[in-house]
């Protein structure tokens, strides 16, 4: 019984510093593991159990769009995504997954419902936000986001859902997509991105944060 008891202490501890510890989620995953496993012992987490992530530093899943999330997956596994976070975690824990397994993480993730979130914003903000979102900003040649992203945001196959999003994380992948190299794949968002100044990127992050679907 003493045995036992020490082995889920020992669990719960691993599963609570898995996001904390960056080496922690390093080639846990084999292509034997199941993905309501991959999901319940390393996924949630970092992202929640349904994909609503409780941190604003790690994206929602939840009805994240499912070609979007394979092309997110095998960028990581091929290490051709390298921004810091996923350095980070995912290169580790998506180094072994299968295809097989890629595919039935996103369709996982892609099913969920998503959970708005819900917080008082500026409306001045939230205006200036959505001015960007479906105009663009026009003397910068900068264009709407509506166009690829959809008229509320659910994202459109390889385009991300970004309905709903943590502006905290939106705003540190627009930083990534503007100031590095890091996200390849990405390259029409550092087309878009580059005119932006950083209230632009707030205002636009806290809107879509604003927003469900």
């Amino acid at each position: 019984m003493k045995q036992k008891s020490i082995y889920i202490l020992m669990l719960a501890a691993f599963l609570l510093n898995a996001c904390s510890t960056p080496e922690r989620s390093r080639s846990i995953v084999t292509q034997h593991v199941p993905i309501k496993t991959i999901v319940t012992q390393l996924c949630s987490n970092c992202h929640g159990m349904a994909g609503n992530s409780d941190s604003p530093n790690f994206p929602n899943l939840a009805a994240q769009q499912e070609a979007y999330l394979i092309s997110q997956l095998q960028g990581f596994r091929a290490h051709t995504r390298s921004d810091k976070d996923g350095y980070d975690y995912m290169w580790g824990i998506t180094s072994n997954l299968s295809d097989e397994q890629i595919q039935g993480l996103a369709t996982y993730f892609s099913e969920q419902k998503a959970t708005p979130l819900k917080k008082p914003y500026p409306a001045e903000k939230l205006a200036r936000g959505q001015e960007i979102y479906e105009h663009g900003v026009p003397d910068k040649d900068v264009p709407a986001c509506v166009a690829c992203h959809g008229t509320k945001a659910e994202g459109n196959q390889i385009f991300p859902r970004l309905a709903g999003q943590h502006s905290t994380y939106l705003l540190k992948q627009l930083n990534v997509f503007q100031n590095t190299e890091q996200r390849p794949a990405g390259v029409i968002m550092k087309g878009v991105s580059h005119a932006l100044t950083k209230e632009n990127m707030d205002d636009v992050s806290y809107y879509l944060e604003s927003i469900g679907s």
